[in-house]
């Protein structure tokens, strides 16, 4: 952990200027402007299974001409090999739903540990289709479910089946002809604790066990309409275009369950973002760009411009930012045209500052993006400082004046918010009993708020501030929570912030104007995803994998080229 106490005003080690300041990172409106980048989950994925040379194969496909049955999609690692079972059932249209409540799928997944049994995949097809409510076994390392795109489904496999190619433009509008609805891990409903893989050989970095999930589902997928193809129509049918196949991801609904291990997880989320601002800071410090590196700036940049022309969604917020982004990339693709700019000192961190001063947030992240990717020499390396065992503090050496000036110092925002106005307490995050999923309540109009989870941050800050103040600055901060066993949680937050200056989202969760979705891009854009597609402030729908390489092409150049990839 020695390296996650550096001070975010002085990277010296690092050879790289200042990080940007917590203030100004995490904020709400900027995290949800977050894009995909080479750091992501995903990326860190392909590019290992590229490294490695990992083999997917299908040790069994067991399904009927009607589509249904089991199939297993085996991953071979140089170390270990993991199998997804996949299970697909009949289910009438009136039963499939994007929401977590749903109850039946079209398919259902588990990442099993090893390759399993005939026993132990007839015991899986009893409990992993009706997910958790069955008793699932320690070896398996995820679990999921996913239903049809219905009319891209459907669309492909009829046009595959009477020998032609799907229509180029309802795949790029859809991306998916399969949408997952979770993809659990770490212990829950039974599966694996994340101690199982968490020293493991790709299995170290955050999340790899989902996004290998996540990647043999659309893997099993694009089998899956092609043997549906060929069902219906027998030697006639063809397979599916490879521009096409590698333009179909895996589509994703995801709401407020993703939003609160944001705040569940402080010394994760600092671990992610520090991460990320020192990929910033550390392309900025690059005193000269070579002039391949130019080039693949500015290739990027056009291909940013076809992704964004293909990004289009219903709701009006985003819309009216996509539009804003698609006028302001011109101007992002002109200052990169420039010759005099690449010609100056530090041309990168000219880049960024022009982009700070001039874009809206989503277009300045964005060229974040951009600006990271030809530098994987540099950059990958970082991803090793994504994890996080996270410990519980030590407050013994801690006074109360230790304590206030840490507050002072880390959590001057929530201090500055005037909690008097009733607009700063509007709503509260509370647990469904039906479910165990997090829901939002209204405050003043909705019972249930004794039940909230401790995410008033601000409230708590400024309430234990004021006892802090009314005794001895000398007084050690176990004596004090003794006497103010109310205060123990948010102390103990604060003493973790200490270490972890980007680990805490620095607006107020429980006013009127949160909006979660900016908490699911953040946390969506480190898994990789694109094609953010909100339906409400609480859901959005996305695509992961888009453009990622199919499992015969893992070769260097198209292993580790797929950010913002665009059919056109």
């Amino acid at each position: 952990m020695e390296k996650r106490s550096i001070e975010y005003q002085n990277i010296s080690a690092l050879r790289a200027p200042s990080l940007r300041s917590p203030n100004q990172v995490m904020r709400l409106e900027r995290m949800g402007s977050f894009h995909p980048m080479r750091l992501s989950f995903s990326r860190q994925l392909t590019r290992r299974m590229q490294r490695e040379d990992w083999q997917i194969d299908f040790p069994c496909f067991a399904l009927d001409n009607s589509g249904f049955g089991h199939a297993v999609i085996r991953a071979k690692t140089p170390h270990h090999s993991y199998s997804l079972v996949a299970f697909c059932h009949h289910i009438d249209d009136d039963m499939r739903s994007d929401r977590v409540i749903a109850e039946a799928w079209d398919a259902t997944f588990t990442l099993f540990d090893g390759e399993p049994s005939l026993q132990q995949i007839r015991m899986m097809e009893q409990t992993v289709p009706v997910q958790e409510a069955g008793r699932q076994m320690s070896e398996q390392l995820s679990l999921s479910r996913a239903n049809k795109s219905v009319r891209l489904f459907n669309h492909v496999v009829d046009a595959l089946a009477d020998g032609r190619q799907p229509d180029a433009e309802m795949i790029n509008r859809v991306g998916y002809v399969m949408r997952t609805t979770a993809v659990y891990g770490n212990g829950k409903f039974g599966i694996a604790d994340r101690s199982r893989i968490s020293g493991r050989d790709g299995m170290m970095e955050p999340f790899q066990a989902e996004m290998l999930s996540v990647y043999l589902i659309r893997t099993f997928s694009l089998k899956w309409i092609e043997h549906m193809a060929k069902a219906k129509g027998g030697d006639k049918a063809v397979a599916l275009d490879r521009s096409l196949a590698r333009h179909m991801g895996v589509g994703n609904s995801t709401g407020l369950g993703m939003a609160p291990f944001l705040v569940n997880h402080p010394t994760l989320l600092n671990n992610w973002i520090q991460t990320r601002e020192q990929a910033i800071a550390i392309i900025k410090a690059k005193a000269d760009i070579s002039a391949d590196v130019i080039d693949q700036i500015k290739a990027l940049a056009y291909r940013g411009a076809a992704y964004i022309s293909e990004w289009r969604v219903d709701d009006d917020i985003q819309m009216q930012r996509i539009i804003q982004l698609t006028a302001e990339w011109q101007d992002v693709i002109a200052w990169l045209n420039q010759p005099s700019h690449w010609q100056q000192s530090h041309p990168i961190s000219a880049a960024c500052t022009w982009a700070e001063d001039t874009l809206s947030l989503e277009t300045e992240e964005m060229l974040h993006s951009i600006l990271m990717e030809p530098f994987g020499a540099d950059l990958d390396q970082l991803c090793s400082d994504m994890a996080a065992v996270e410990m519980p503090v030590a407050a013994n050496t801690c006074s109360v004046g230790d304590m206030i000036a840490l507050i002072r110092r880390h959590y001057d925002w929530a201090l500055a918010i005037n909690l008097n106005n009733q607009n700063q307490s509007e709503v509260f995050w509370y647990t469904s009993a039906a479910k165990l999923e997090p829901r939002l309540g209204k405050r003043y109009e909705e019972d249930g708020a004794e039940r909230e989870m401790p995410f008033d941050i601000p409230c708590q800050i400024q309430s234990a501030k004021t006892d802090l103040e009314a005794v001895d600055s000398e007084m050690s901060i176990p004596r004090f929570m003794m006497a103010f066993p109310q205060h123990r949680f948010i102390l103990n937050r604060v003493l973790i912030m200490k270490d972890a200056p980007y680990g805490e989202i620095r607006d107020n969760l429980v006013a009127e104007t949160t909006r979660p979705i900016d908490m699911l891009r953040c946390k969506l854009s480190f898994f990789g995803a694109s094609k953010f597609d909100p339906k409400s402030d609480l859901w959005t729908r996305i695509c992961l994998f888009q453009g990622a390489p199919l499992i015969d092409e893992m070769t260097d150049h198209i292993a580790d080229d797929w950010l913002f990839s665009a059919l056109s």
